[in-house]
């Protein structure tokens, strides 16, 4: 399994507020924008990126990371194997990826994601 990003995750109520700061300020790319998140990245270096959302999709929390990898299955496997909870998931969302969230050590939502 490997990883392709890791993306922050910036919970708001209002993600549009991004704009300004992370857009007009300080030069990033809206890459994606399905109201409830704004993500942006780095003209030169499109796998850095950073989210802004009022939730999680499919009404689920804001994740503190977005964690691509290009094997969910194994991924997933790995979790179990560990006996580390999954929270929600696996789930295939209508924006087109499938995932599912876990906590790490510290307690932080993780969203581990592979595009479908």
């Amino acid at each position: 399994m490997k990883i392709k990003r890791i993306v922050p995750n910036i919970a708001s109520a209002q993600p549009e507020r991004a704009e300004f700061f992370y857009q007009d300020v300080l030069g990033l790319d809206l890459v994606m924008d399905l109201g409830w998140i704004r993500t942006y990245a780095a003209p030169d270096r499109r796998e850095m990126q950073l989210g802004v959302a009022s939730q999680g999709g499919s009404d689920t929390p804001v994740p503190d990371l977005s964690i691509e990898v290009d094997d969910l299955n194994e991924a997933l496997q790995r979790v179990r194997d560990a006996g580390i909870t999954v929270e929600y998931g696996p789930a295939h969302e209508p924006w087109g990826v499938h995932r599912f969230y876990i906590r790490d050590p510290f307690g932080k939502l993780i969203n581990i994601l592979q595009h479908e």
